[in-house]
């Protein structure tokens, strides 16, 4: 029981993990936490399932295209929404975040109300044993997905050029404009990749979680306290982050009350804000909230 407990807690841990890599990937080269993340990951879900049942695209070609229209709708959202007031108050780029997600949750209610829709198959709903532990092919293809993305995004920020520009313009964006780097396309750019890694998310979830509008407010909170636990701008913090939250999450929920599963995500924000608020392996920064 425990052993099988652990194998799952991974698994739905990894869901969290690809949420919380969106949110660092952006937090990283920007300092802004977007508190509408997770409506991008629903808004990825959707553009997906819409080309597939609504216009009869091929699953797999919808799920590229709806990818790549939520990266330029992130982008979007940052050169539209966000830059005008990236030097005004904190508080105001949060609400502005909040209040992007919130009207993409009230275009897919546009779409379909408060239906809970069933998502097409992306892979072969197959159940895999091994010694006594119970796996699903859902369960593999997240956990393999979410560790092939934190190793893509780990080689591209720590030894590309990219990721000397991320760099750059995470210690000082002043300084990276002085050097001829363009901060503010830059920032677009990485609020698109942050919102192609939600879309990549939200299609890994839905055909899990079926898919529903208000999907986007759990999804939320738990991509924030896996990367508040592995510390904010850690990419390997978010992956280990979301699968100790995935697990904690099971464990508390089974042997000690499923109410569990619902409050662990707020219970670990709290704890590692009281405890230690860098994570655990993050580092001390003055950050835009």
């Amino acid at each position: 029981m425990f052993v099988q407990l652990i194998a799952s807690g991974i698994a739905h841990g990894a869901l969290y993990s690809l949420v919380a890599l969106g949110m660092t990937v952006i937090f990283k080269a920007t300092t802004v936490v977007n508190f509408g993340h997770g409506d991008l990951v629903m808004a990825g879900a959707y553009a997906a399932y819409v080309l597939a049942v609504s216009f009869g695209v091929p699953i797999y070609v919808s799920i590229f295209l709806g990818i790549a229209l939520i990266a330029v709708l992130g982008y979007i959202i940052q050169r539209g929404f966000i830059q005008p007031i990236l030097s005004g108050p904190h508080l105001s780029i949060a609400m502005m975040a909040i209040a992007a997600g919130y009207t993409l949750r009230g275009v897919a209610r546009l779409f379909s109300g408060t239906q809970i829709l069933t998502y097409p198959r992306i892979y072969p709903n197959s159940i895999y044993t091994v010694d006594s532990v119970v796996l699903s092919t859902g369960d593999i293809v997240v956990t393999l997905v979410a560790v092939l993305l934190l190793i893509v995004l780990a080689i591209a920020f720590f030894a590309t050029p990219l990721g000397k520009l991320a760099q750059a313009v995470f210690q000082s964006a002043h300084g990276a404009a002085l050097i001829g780097v363009n901060v503010n396309r830059f920032y677009g750019a990485m609020w698109g990749l942050g919102a192609a890694l939600a879309a990549i998310g939200g299609i890994l979830l839905a055909p899990r979680t079926l898919l529903y509008p208000d999907m986007s407010a759990w999804v939320l909170i738990r991509g924030f306290a896996a990367m508040a636990l592995g510390g904010f701008g850690s990419l390997s913090g978010a992956v280990v982050g979301g699968l100790l939250l995935g697990v904690v999450e099971l464990l508390l929920g089974i042997y000690v009350s499923t109410n569990f599963i619902e409050i662990t995500a707020y219970l670990v924000i709290v704890a590692v804000l009281l405890v230690k608020p860098t994570g655990l392996f993050g580092q001390k920064e003055m950050v835009r909230v």
